[in-house]
């Protein structure tokens, strides 16, 4: 039996730009499907909106996004981060070089006092990233 731990964002109205846009940076499978087609009962205006997406990076990474319906809140800000960190140091430069694009840097991606290379960002969907390429062991 496997389990996985997997963020899934939520967006009002912006979850099909926010999902391609992460794919243009992780790359992988991106499947995107709306209200409509899933067959949700919502109204006209959130028809085609985002359902479910989700971008299979490979390696255990996947990330899931929704567009929440006119009647339910979106709690932007919450106070949840996505943390990415391994060994994979080029991937995981190419990805904070990518999730850079319009965002606010919070910690530059950088040497840290832990002898790692870290980052943190908030990109322009409002998703709080921390990006940690291991370039040391600890004891």
């Amino acid at each position: 039996m496997t389990v996985h731990l997997n963020p899934y964002l939520g967006f009002r109205d912006s979850a099909r730009e926010a999902l391609e846009f992460y794919h243009s940076v992780f790359g992988g499978d991106l499947r995107i499907g709306t209200f409509r087609e899933m067959g949700a009962d919502v109204g006209p205006d959130d028809a085609d909106k985002v359902m479910h997406g989700q971008l299979d990076v490979g390696g255990g990474l996947v990330l899931m996004a929704s567009d929440a319906p006119a009647d339910h809140p979106v709690d932007s800000g919450s106070s949840i981060s996505v943390s990415l960190s391994g060994d994979e140091v080029e991937a995981l430069t190419r990805w904070w070089h990518g999730l850079s694009e319009g965002a606010t840097i919070i910690e530059p991606f950088t040497q840290a006092p832990w002898g790692d290379t870290f980052g943190m960002l908030t990109d322009r969907f409002g998703t709080t990233w921390l990006v940690n390429a291991t370039t040391t062991q600890l004891s």
